[in-house]
This record gives structure tokens, C-alpha cells and sequence, in this order.
């Protein structure tokens, strides 16, 4: 059933009641106002015939019958549709006129305090008793009127009340079907717009135009709304669906060798059970290395695609200077042949940051450093972007220790984090290469998304990441940027492209 048309039935039958209701209300006002204005008449007629009342007891008393006659001749003209009733004091009825009990007894003796109803068989007067005069001259004045002139002009009343209540439904339903009608064709013009809506053409489409009527005004803003949130979710599902693919691309392209490496060297095992001992070794080692490696490359694809699908929800405040303490702990442990230095770091550095994604940005940079911060016999400048825990591509001069120095500086509404170690650096053609994903030499052992990890997070931190040339002594530096955590700062929002698994253009 349609809106305008539940409207319109709920006033045809809300309005009748309505006036019913009134007319409840209304009748014992009228009914209390007629009986008021009947009293006021038998009032004013005992005050017009009261005079000759009084003439008549003084004729009465006096013997004189002339006069007496003439004056309930006065008193019948007086009172005209009111019952007269005069009794003198020694109970003589003197006049007795129109409608009245056929029981004197019955009338109520003077005074009264006020109009009366008498009631006898089917009959009911409005009685007025007045005490006249004195001595010999007193007597008793009933002035009376029948009590159903009130009660005809309340039914009548009734009636009209009633009459208006029918015609009020069918009119009410009409005027309120109208109205209705008129109230909700700007719903009914919103219901027709989001029914040709394309799901496909986002909330874009939906536009919002106001109409002037509130509730409309809020529903539209509400369908716009689960629009824009629709719209989020869907671009999240096709960007997790982005992720899952290139996830398996990547892992089905980068495992392909180590796998077949990892059969080559099984197969040599079951093919040549007495293989010499040292042979045995080394076919024992590859199998290590392999496993080695695609358990880093599976673990550094999780974590960008970690980094590829992580909300916003997972940002807070996090003490940036805490996790350096930490991290460098933790490479220390892994590295034990390198010597960790933290530079100068304030007490506390607050940033607005994902806790799991900092520290995967800070093992990967002390992890390279580790790794390729001493002198090497060739070049490594290509073979920088490897994971935490993964091998260096070339054989690292065992006479000398890497010594890698940790430094926090804040400034500028920015903190520079800054890694430096004393290997050979990075050659400056090669120096935004490093960041890309498997950029590494052939023969390295390594996943070659270290770095890349490093870049998704300082990106995702609205940060950035660069690589040159230590300043103080021959070595690499990399230095990252993030903005410093600012109170009541608006919400900020994360990239909107995030595929660093596919190595997509990113904005």
C-alpha cells in the first residue's frame, strides 16, 4: 500500500474520531450552559411576576376576590410558557397555571437555594421556588418549565456533531490523499532515481540535489553515503584481488628456480645413495640455501601484500625512537658479526604510524646494512635490495666487521631516519633501482624485495626513502622521512594505488 494512501485512510478515520472526541467534550459544556440559561429565564420570570404575587397574598389576606381575580389574571399574562404555582401561608393555593407535578408535594419548599429538576412518571420540570412577603401577606412562588428543552437542544447537537464526523471521513481522506500525495513525490522521485542506478557508476551518479524536505533530504544523503561506502569496499575487494594475484604471480615466477633447484639436488640424493661425504655436503647446503630463500621471498611477499591491504584502522600513535631501541636489538641478535652504533636518537620521536609496518621497515634497513656494510671484493650496488636473514651476493671480507650507526633526527615537522654502514655504497645509477622489486644481481642468494619493503612502508607513512653516499667516511646511507605526529591534525588517508606486489605505477 502506498504511503499517500496509508495518509489518507489515517485521516479519514483519525478526523471523524476526532471530532467525535470533541463532541464528547463539547456536550456536557452545552448541556451545563442550556440548563444555566433556562434557570436564568425562570430567573427572570419570577422577578417579572413577583409583584403581582405579592398583590395577590395582599388581596388574598384582605377578602377581596375582585381584585385577586384580576391579579391571577396579571400573573397568567406574566408568565406566558412558565408553570405558575402560589400558595399563601396557610397553605391556600392561590394559582395553579401550565405545565407542573400533578403532586404539590413533590415541588421544593422555599427557599431552594437555586432551580431544581422534579421528576414525575415520564415528565420533568426546571423549578424555581421563591419565599414572597411576610406575615399575613407571605407565600410561596413556584415558577417551572419542562426540563426537556434542554435535552431536545442537546440532541440536536448530537446530531450535528455526528453529521459532521461522516462528512468529515470521505473529505479528510481526500484532502489528506492530496497532501500526501504532494508530501512524497520527492520520495517517490528518489525511489525512481536509485532504482535506475548503475552499481557500476558508483556514487558519483547519485547526486545529491536537496529538495527542501527534511526527511528526503536525510534518506538521499544516506543512500549517497552507502554509495561512497559501497564504492570503498568494492575498490578494497578488487584491490585484495589485485594483491592474491600478484602474490601467486610473483611467488609461482620467483619459486620456479629454487624449486627446481630443490628437485635437482633431491633427485641427485635418491639417484646416488653412496654420493661421497663431501659431495653429499655441499648437495646438502644448496638444499639449505634454497629453503632459505623461498622461505624469505614467501615471508617478504607477505609482508607487502600485509602492506598492501592494511586499513587505516591499524595507524596510531607510536614512538618511533622506541622501535629503533628495539630493532637494533633484534639485529644485533640475528647479525652478531656486526657492530650496531645508535647516534644520536631523542627520548621520544611520536609519529602516526602502523607499529608492524614500522618495524618491518626497520628490520629491512638494519638487515641490508648488516649485510652489505663492509667491504666487498666486486661491486654490490645491484644486490642491495635483499630481505632480512638472507645471504650477501658476494663474499664479505671476513678480516673486517660491518659496523652499521643508527641516528633519529627531528626537524621541520619531519624525523630523518638515518642508516649508515662502511661498505663500498651504491653506484648512482643504481641508487632508485634498489627500491624495485627482485631487483637483485643474478648469483644473489637474497628475495630482492628487502629494500622494496622499505619503500612501501615509508610510503604508506607518507614518507619517502633515499639512498646516497655517507658523508662522514666512505659507506651507503639511507635515510628515511616521516612527518611528525601533529595533535588534532584532519584524518589522513593512505595511497590510493597500493600494488607493490605487481610493481604497478604508484601515485
Amino acid at each position: 500500500m502506498r504511503l499517500s494512501t496509508r495518509i489518507a485512510l489515517g485521516a479519514a478515520v483519525l478526523v471523524p474520531l476526532l471530532v467525535a472526541a470533541a463532541g464528547l467534550l463539547l456536550l456536557p459544556l452545552v448541556g451545563a450552559d442550556l440548563h444555566r440559561r433556562q434557570d436564568d429565564r425562570l430567573g427572570a420570570r419570577a422577578a417579572a411576576v413577583l409583584p403581582n404575587v405579592r398583590a395577590l397574598l395582599a388581596a388574598d389576606s384582605r377578602n377581596r376576590p375582585k381584585v385577586e381575580q384580576n391579579q391571577q389574571r396579571k400573573l397568567l399574562d406574566a408568565a406566558l410558557d412558565a408553570g405558575v404555582r402560589v400558595v399563601a401561608a396557610d397553605g391556600t393555593v392561590l394559582l395553579s397555571a401550565g405545565s407542573q407535578p400533578d403532586d404539590p408535594a413533590r415541588l421544593p419548599a422555599a427557599p431552594s437555594g437555586g432551580a431544581v429538576t422534579v421528576r414525575q412518571g415520564g415528565s420533568a420540570w426546571r423549578v424555581l421556588a421563591v419565599q414572597v412577603g411576610g406575615g399575613s401577606t407571605a407565600g410561596t412562588l413556584w415558577v417551572l418549565a419542562p426540563a426537556g428543552e434542554p435535552a431536545d437542544e442537546l440532541r440536536a447537537v448530537r446530531r450535528r456533531v455526528l453529521l459532521v464526523a461522516l462528512v468529515a471521513a470521505p473529505l479528510s481522506g481526500l484532502i489528506g490523499f492530496g497532501l500526501a500525495e504532494r508530501a512524497t513525490l520527492p520520495l517517490r522521485r528518489l525511489g525512481r532515481r536509485a532504482a535506475v542506478l548503475d552499481p557500476r557508476a558508483g556514487h558519483a551518479a547519485f547526486a545529491h540535489a536537496r529538495t527542501g524536505t527534511a526527511e528526503v533530504d536525510e534518506l538521499s544523503s544516506a543512500i549517497a553515503l552507502l554509495l561512497s561506502r559501497y564504492d570503498e569496499q568494492a575498490d578494497r575487494t578488487a584491490q585484495a584481488l589485485d594483491t592474491a594475484r600478484s602474490f601467486s604471480s610473483a611467488a609461482s615466477h620467483e619459486l620456479r628456480t629454487p624449486l627446481m633447484s630443490l628437485r635437482t639436488n633431491l633427485d641427485v640424493l635418491v639417484a646416488h645413495p653412496d654420493l661421497p661425504a663431501g659431495e653429499r655436503a655441499e648437495v646438502l647446503a644448496e638444499l639449505q640455501q634454497d629453503h632459505a630463500r623461498m622461505l624469505d621471498l614467501l615471508s617478504a611477499l607477505s609482508a607487502l601484500a600485509r602492506g598492501d591491504l592494511v586499513e587505516l584502522s591499524a595507524f596510531g600513535p607510536v614512538d618511533l625512537a622506541e622501535l629503533v631501541d628495539t630493532a637494533v636489538a633484534e639485529a644485533a641478535r640475528r647479525h652478531p658479526d656486526t657492530a650496531f652504533r645508535i647516534g644520536e636518537i631523542p627520548s621520544e620521536v611520536r609519529v602516526f604510524g602502523w607499529d608492524a609496518g614500522l618495524r618491518i621497515l626497520l628490520a629491512n634497513l638494519l638487515g641490508n646494512a648488516a649485510v652489505h656494510g663492509r667491504a666487498a671484493a666486486h661491486g654490490r650496488g645491484a644486490s642491495r635490495n635483499d630481505a632480512p636473514g638472507t645471504s650477501p651476493d658476494a663474499a664479505p671480507d671476513a678480516d673486517r666487521t660491518a659496523e652499521v650507526t643508527v641516528r633519529l633526527r627531528v626537524g621541520d615537522g619531519t624525523v630523518r631516519l638515518t642508516v649508515d654502514d662502511t661498505g663500498p655504497g651504491i653506484p648512482l645509477a643504481e641508487r632508485a633501482a634498489v627500491f624495485h622489486r627482485f631487483h637483485r644481481r643474478p648469483d644473489s642468494p637474497g628475495s630482492g624485495l628487502g629494500l622494496t619493503l622499505v619503500a612501501q612502508q615509508a610510503a604508506l607513512h607518507r614518507g619517502s626513502v633515499l639512498a646516497t653516499d655517507r658523508p662522514d667516511r666512505p659507506g651507503c646511507r639511507l635515510e628515511v622521512r616521516l612527518p611528525l605526529l601533529v595533535p588534532d591534525a584532519p584524518t589522513v588517508r593512505l595511497p590510493s594505488l597500493r600494488d607493490w606486489l605487481s610493481d604497478r605505477e604508484r601515485h
